[in-house]
This record gives C-alpha cells, structure tokens and sequence, in this order.
C-alpha cells in the first residue's frame, strides 16, 4: 500500500521540468496511462519498487515514440530494383526540387492560363503522353487498380468481360481479377485453359452481351511448358471486327526496350501502342520509375466516357502526383533516361557494381569477413515474372553470428539487405552510389 501511495498524482506530476517542452494534452494521457498500469502492476504484485525519475523516463520514451515519423528512408540493399515493400521507384531529387514550388504555391491545377476560366487537371499530362506514344487521349487515377476498377465498371458494368483462363491473377493484397470484374459490376467469362489460350476461344466466346475482351499482365508469375497464348494484336483484331473493346492491363508499363534481352518477353508500351488499341493500363511506380498512379492511354471517344463516370471524383490523383508524373514523362521525351533512378538502376552495367563492391569491402574487412560475389536479382514490383538479372553483392560474415541475426542487426539500422544460401548479401543492384559511405558508417556502428 505503501507504493501505491508513493504514485504521484497526475495534475502535479505534468508539471514536471522534465516536460516543459512537451505538448500538455498529450504528455498528460501518456502520464494518466503510465501511472495507471504502474498501479495495476503493483496490485498485481509484478512491480516491487519504482522511482519518480523511472516514471518521467517512461513517459518520455512513449512521447517520443509517437511524434517520431513512422514513415522512415532505409537503405534498399536487397537488390530488388522496383521492391513493393520498400516503396517502389525511386524519385528523382531534382525532380523533386522542381514540383515543390508547384507544391508550395497556388497553381493552375484546374484553371486554364490560356482561356481564364476552368480547366481539367488530366490536361497537364495529356500532351505529353500524346507525344511519347500517339495515343489519342491519356487519363490518370490513384493506381492501376484504380484503372482496372474504373475501366470495367465503365464499359462493362452488367456485361461480360472475355478473359483466359491463364490470365486471371492475383497480385500482392489479395487483388484479384475476378472479384475485382464483380466489384465493379461485370460478368467474368473465362476461356481457354490454364496453359492454353487460342485466338478461337476468343472469338468463339462473343455474343450479344460482351463488351469487352481484356488481357491481363501475369505480374507474379510465368507459365512455361506446353503453352499457348493469344498476342494482343491479334485481340485488337478480333475486338475490332466485332465491334467490342480490346483492353490490356499491362500492370507494369515501360516506354522504353529493357536491356539483357527482357523486352523479348515484356515489350515496351510503345510497341503495343503500334496496333492502336482501344485502352491500355499500367502503374506510374514500377518500370516507368515515377509515383503512384494508374495511367490509362487509348481512344478519345472512350476515355471521353471514362471522365463522366462519378467513381473518377474518388480515384482522381492531386496536384503532387500530376507534376511530378509530368516531370517524369518529360524526361523521356527528352530522351534523358539517366534521370530515372528506376532505369539508370536497371541499366547500370555490372562492372560499375563490382567497383562499388570492392570499395565497401576494402573499409570494412577489418571488421568482418566479406567477399565480392557476382550473382542474380530480380527487378521485382510485378514487372518481369522469373526473369533474372546480372548484378553484384558483398557477402557478410560476423564471427559466429548466424545470417537472421546479421539481417536483423542491419535491418535495425534501416540497412535492407538479403539472405541468399546462407550468406547476407548487400546487393549493389539497388543501392545509389551516394549511400555507399552511409553503409560503412552502418556496418561499422553495428560490427563494433
């Protein structure tokens, strides 16, 4: 009793020096919440002994806890170029300096300099767009599966959607092609076999109530073997001659031929653009190296239909995400691909990565044993499925420390690496050459 007696009272105790600094209302909860379950453990006889300074210590380490940003930079050493987990694409600085003057000041999101009067947000990215791939009109939502969501409930809400069978994916979160086609309002027909899809099946499945034949990216995965599956081209074709809409969810577009032959599996968005089709979807963050957006390229009349439907209003993107994609696209225009981290990490050749390799190891190998191996990665995001890349690692060993517990002591530091057979790798795939000093300063802090 005597303890419970020693509990200072709230009010009193807030007022400590100890948090002049601190915001009242919130030291105050925390305060209410330390006291009382200090109480609880004594009643319960889990807590012995206690001292006024352990009281503020504790209060000021949840007050600290909660104004610290949970939203932190880590250093991507895993390899994995477009990784989902840690935030896709990278932006590019300058760019970035560049869209917050936008950012910062009143702008012309929805108002047209040119006429004085009110404009369309989607305006700034159309010409661009128009210019990198001779479509006739380009929308953007929040994401691709914005995109998917919208077209569908656009054009086939209460009609069938054609779809095979070896395209009806699941991506990361549970999205799902199917239950996304029922959310949406449309009538799934599947076609085709899990491995096998010919153009018959397409055209065999068209009556009275189809709207569209769509075409799915297999973002996750590859199905190898006895297989068959139909071009997009040649389902632009079918659709034309039966007077439905051709749509490809293309997941990941890129606008430009992926280097170690990956474009013979993947073609650019331009490439498909050739055929004219009627919509075409794909993501801003993956291979295209920008933010967060579902961009949907194809013809006037329909994306004309697309900006009357209400769902627009909820899956439109704001003024940060316009500029700094229009920045982006901008530089593919002008041919300046080395100003998209995303490609210039792609593309960068392997003796580069060996250098940068040789480099950390030559500062850090009296720390630890480290050596310079040549191995694969993927690009990840869903953008290539099972299609390695060449790249570079540092393999780290501490004395007798296991490999989880080397990851998880760097991972405490915000250093991401792999583990590959047994062995931590740090993978200069992924890592700018800027944040190799940053690294040692990491390894050394954790090593010593």
């Amino acid at each position: 009793m005597n303890l419970l007696k020693s509990l200072p009272k709230v009010d009193k105790f807030v007022n400590d020096k100890a948090f002049e600094a601190c915001a009242k209302p919130l030291i105050t909860a925390i305060a209410k919440d330390v006291i009382n379950n200090t109480r609880t453990n004594i009643l319960n006889k889990e807590c012995e002994n206690f001292t006024y300074d352990e009281l503020i210590e504790q209060v000021l380490k949840q007050y600290n806890q909660i104004n610290s940003p949970s939203l932190q930079k880590v250093i991507n050493a895993t390899g994995i170029i477009v990784h989902t987990n840690l935030g896709r694409s990278l932006i590019n600085p300058e760019s970035f300096d560049r869209v917050k003057e936008v950012a910062t000041s009143y702008n012309n999101l929805e108002y047209s300099l040119k006429e004085g009067k009110r404009g369309e947000r989607y305006s700034h990215i159309v010409d661009t767009l128009q210019s990198l791939t001779g479509c006739e009109d380009a929308i953007v939502v929040n994401n691709n599966a914005s995109a998917v969501f919208l077209i569908l409930n656009t054009f086939a809400k209460n009609k069938e959607v054609v779809v095979s069978r070896g395209e009806l994916v699941e991506i990361g979160g549970s999205f799902r092609v199917p239950e996304v086609m029922t959310q949406s309002g449309a009538n799934l027909k599947e076609i085709g076999t899990t491995n096998k899809t010919h153009l018959r099946d397409y055209e065999n499945a068209i009556n009275e109530n189809t709207s569209m034949l769509m075409k799915v990216h297999k973002s996750n995965y590859s199905i190898e073997g006895f297989t068959s599956e139909v071009l997009y081209e040649d389902i632009i074709k079918v659709a034309n001659d039966n007077n439905v809409i051709d749509y490809y969810d293309m997941g990941s577009g890129h606008m430009i031929d992926l280097p170690y032959n990956l474009d013979l599996a993947e073609p650019s968005l331009l490439k498909y653009m050739e055929h004219k089709p009627s919509l075409l979807s794909f993501s801003g963050d993956k291979l295209l190296g920008s933010v967060q957006a579902g961009i949907i390229v194809g013809k006037k009349e329909l994306i004309a239909k697309i900006k009357k439907n209400q769902l627009l209003r909820m899956l439109r993107v704001d003024k940060i995400t316009l500029a700094l994609l229009e920045d982006n696209l901008t530089s593919y225009l002008k041919g300046e691909i080395e100003d998209i981290p995303t490609l210039k990490m792609l593309f960068e050749k392997t003796e580069v990565l060996e250098k940068r390799a040789f480099l950390l190891k030559e500062n850090i190998q009296d720390l630890c044993k480290c050596e310079v191996i040549h191995t694969q990665s993927l690009i990840g995001g869903g953008t290539t499925p099972n299609k390695k890349i060449p790249t570079v690692a540092l393999s780290l060993e501490y004395k007798n420390y296991k490999p989880n517990k080397i990851e998880q002591l760097l991972r405490a530091k915000n250093l991401i690496v792999r583990i590959e057979s047994e062995k931590v790798l740090i993978d200069f795939r992924s890592i700018n050459e800027s944040e190799i000093k940053e690294i040692e300063t990491i390894i050394r802090g954790v090593f010593n």
